[in-house]
């Protein structure tokens, strides 16, 4: 019965990850579980415990099948070495928490070797917004979103993505080796079950970025989702995720004691990711995405 019960559950596992896109949303609730994918890998050894238990090779030789599955989904995301190299721009984005006291000093922590900074949930006037002040000659704050830079900033414009009220901007910098477009994004919430509003706001940003023509894109922000989420898609690409191509392991952010999931992105085009990682950000409940671009 064990056996049984090992195998059965080990192609149900490797169904799952490989066809996970095909799975009904049910609701929501997939697309939510679609940004847990990875941990699904921590099944194999429970499987093959179960066939050592159950003495089966058959069970075994099952229980490896949905870790080759994951293997080929992530495995390179292991030992992935980023490419190095020069960099032209330092980028960071962290979303502080709106009750986050010590927004002030995460920020200053994060931003101090960076060029560019996106910041999610400030308060007016607040510590986070007041020691960035501090630090960057340039910035553009919309509502509860802002961008802060070393380079000079041009084209603001506030955007709605489907929210009713604007929680995302858009920019030019303009820095010694070229324009730069930039878009900051806090979009919506989701949970398992309750998916809808993010859904129509990460619509909303996909047809914000096919709209736009510039050579050099960069999008940041908490977009309350992974990559792994079948919403993604016309996202990434055309955009490609720094901790993708350029990051070492999975860089996840949420929440900031243990993090499962990586909703924070550094989103980019028609330039090259040298390097990403996380950074903590002291008193909020993400960690911050940081990279550092050449173009």
């Amino acid at each position: 019965m064990l056996s049984r019960v090992v195998v059965i559950v080990s192609v149900v596992v490797a169904a799952a990850l490989a066809g996970h896109q095909l799975v009904p949303a049910f609701g929501g609730f997939t697309p939510v579980m679609e940004s847990l994918l990875p941990w699904a890998g921590l099944l194999v050894p429970v499987l093959l415990l179960g066939a050592a238990l159950a003495r089966s090779t058959v069970a075994a030789v099952a229980a490896l099948v949905p870790g080759l599955v994951w293997a080929l989904m992530f495995g390179s995301i292991m030992f992935r070495r980023p490419p190095g190299g020069p960099s032209d721009l330092a980028v960071g984005t962290v979303n502080v928490g709106v009750r986050n006291s010590a927004s002030g000093e995460a920020v200053r922590q994060i931003a101090k070797d960076l060029d560019l900074l996106a910041a999610q949930e400030l308060t007016s006037g607040g510590p986070a917004a007041k020691q960035l002040n501090k630090m960057f000659k340039y910035h553009y704050p919309v509502s509860t979103v802002g961008l802060w830079s070393r380079y000079p900033i041009s084209q603001t414009q506030p955007l709605d993505v489907g929210m009713g009220w604007p929680r995302a901007l858009r920019a030019v910098i303009n820095t010694p080796k070229g324009k730069v477009t930039v878009y900051v994004m806090h979009l919506a919430s989701a949970r398992p079950g309750h998916t809808t509003s993010r859904d129509a706001s990460l619509a909303q940003a996909r047809k914000l970025i096919d709209g736009d023509s510039s050579k050099r894109i960069l999008l940041l922000g908490d977009l309350n989702t992974a990559t792994t989420d079948r919403g993604m898609q016309g996202l990434t690409p055309p955009l490609t995720d720094a901790q993708s191509v350029a990051g070492d392991g999975f860089g996840f952010t949420w929440p900031s004691e243990f993090p499962v999931t990586r909703p924070d992105h550094i989103l980019f085009k028609g330039m090259t990711a040298t390097k990403a990682g996380v950074a903590p950000a002291t008193g909020s409940d993400h960690r911050a995405a940081i990279a550092s671009l050449r173009l």
